[in-house]
């Protein structure tokens, strides 16, 4: 049975976008390789943070939808954002943490690993982590960033969910994406793979109201496959579990397609290729707003729109 290899990107929703772009780009130190709009809804920006080569998996980005409401949490959302960093850091974020000003909780253990969690400025749950056994992953440190290649963030770890019936997504996650179930501890199921990274950790919450999404929460979780052909077989795996997956929409960068799992959450299959220098030189990611083909004509009203934004 084909599977999916793990995260490809989060995409997340947050307020202004400068206060975003300091927070990650800033204080988290990665790289923003790419600046560019939501294809949707072009009036806002689509901010993508990764490494330095923007790896499928490394990659967390972001709706400045800076007009919307806090989120209403609940089941059917992802309440948290995992972040791997290397072996040894811990110690090193949360002094830079608590220096920042930011919400950062004690260090926890969770299924082995050891975890720092913090607030980023609109509220979104992000948890540093520390793998126990780190699995494979493509990464190369950023030379600009404010944090030491050594301590750097490495990228995606996981995701957390609540879900008012647990079995439901559990079922779907081994079934038609072909996760395995690493763990239960405190009321968390693990599911993910023993070989690449990029999971998730689910929670049944049945005495909690259906969530919403606002500033500060996911918004979907985006799953690799390798090319054009492995997607269309997961999508025909997904469809054949339930599931009502979009057509395949070209995202330049990537190919995407979105459906929403048992218990509401909204996912993506997403291909690795072309990546982000298909349009941009590796050493200049990141540092003009870049939009698709078909955008392109609209590029002076679309520039007028957006607030101006300053790395650095």
């Amino acid at each position: 049975m084909p599977r999916v290899n793990g995260l490809h990107h989060i995409t997340a929703i947050s307020g202004p976008p400068q206060e975003n772009a300091d927070f990650y780009a800033g204080l988290l130190g990665m790289r923003l390789v790419k600046k560019s709009v939501n294809q949707d809804d072009p009036t806002t920006y689509h901010l993508f943070y990764a490494d330095a080569e923007g790896h499928p998996g490394a990659d967390l980005t972001f709706f400045p939808w800076a007009h919307m409401a806090p989120p209403r949490m609940g089941h059917g959302l992802a309440v948290e954002v995992s972040l791997e960093i290397p072996t040894g850091s811990i110690e090193y974020w949360q002094a830079r943490l608590d220096t920042s000003g930011a919400p950062v909780g004690a260090v926890e253990q969770r299924f082995g690993d050891r975890v720092l969690p913090v607030m980023d400025p609109h509220g979104m749950k992000v948890a540093l982590v520390e793998p126990a056994a780190p699995r494979s992953r493509l990464f190369t440190p950023w030379e600009g960033s404010q944090v030491p290649a050594d301590r750097q963030v490495r990228g995606l770890h996981s995701a957390r969910l609540w879900e008012r019936e647990a079995s439901l997504t559990t079922a779907f996650l081994t079934e038609a994406l072909g996760f395995a179930h690493l763990g239960t501890e405190d009321g968390w199921m693990r599911y993910g793979f023993t070989d690449v990274a990029g999971g998730v950790d689910i929670r049944e919450t049945p005495d909690e109201r259906r969530g919403a999404w606002g500033v500060g929460c996911v918004h979907h979780l985006a799953w690799r496959v390798d090319d054009d052909t492995h997607e269309l077989a997961m999508r025909a795996q997904v469809e054949a579990a339930g599931a009502r997956p979009t057509p395949v929409i070209d995202r330049f960068w990537f190919k995407s397609v979105y459906f929403k799992e048992p218990g509401g959450v909204l996912f993506e299959l997403a291909t690795d290729g072309p990546g982000f220098a298909v349009d941009e030189a590796p050493e200049h990611l990141g540092e003009t707003l870049v939009l698709p083909p078909w955008l392109e004509r609209q590029r002076a009203v679309i520039e007028s729109g957006l607030p101006p934004l300053r790395l650095g």
